[in-house]
């Protein structure tokens, strides 16, 4: 009896941080703060997909007083419209474990899209990576969750 006390024991021990590590798809779901703590992301999923949107900015007006556009974009038409509310993070797919591939990131700043993934370091910490055609070919931010 007391064996099998003792292998239960084990068992539970080894199946504890099995179960805490586990990601599910929905686990970068929320609100995150940019790298420079400029703007606030709320990541959400559509259909089997992930999206991000600039929720909210620390400093949503321009010079003149009025709502930051962007102003950047290639497509003259989209230049008018606010930054926020913009998506900026598109159709990232859970690949499993703690990683979100295949999405497209916009960067305002410069108008420019890029291949996107995303890696849950932990329940508060997401590595964001842009990059063009390879990964390796990219830079990386680190976004914290907002509590």
């Amino acid at each position: 009896m007391k064996n099998h006390f003792l292998l239960i024991l084990l068992f539970v021990c080894f199946q504890i941080p099995l179960k805490t590590a586990a990601q599910t798809a929905n686990d970068i779901a929320g609100l995150w703060w940019t790298e420079d703590k400029k703007a606030k992301v709320k990541i959400y999923r559509q259909g089997n997909k992930y999206f991000g949107k600039l929720a909210d900015l620390t400093q949503p007006l321009n010079d003149e007083g009025e709502p930051k556009r962007d102003k950047n974009n290639p497509e003259t038409e989209l230049r008018s419209r606010p930054l926020e509310g913009l998506v900026i993070l598109s159709n990232l797919e859970y690949e499993g474990g703690n990683k979100w591939e295949d999405g497209d990131i916009y960067d305002p700043s410069s108008g420019k899209e890029y291949s996107c993934e995303l890696t849950l370091e932990d329940a508060n910490t997401l590595t964001v990576r842009g990059y063009l055609g390879f990964s390796l070919l990219g830079r990386s931010q680190t976004w914290t969750r907002v509590k």
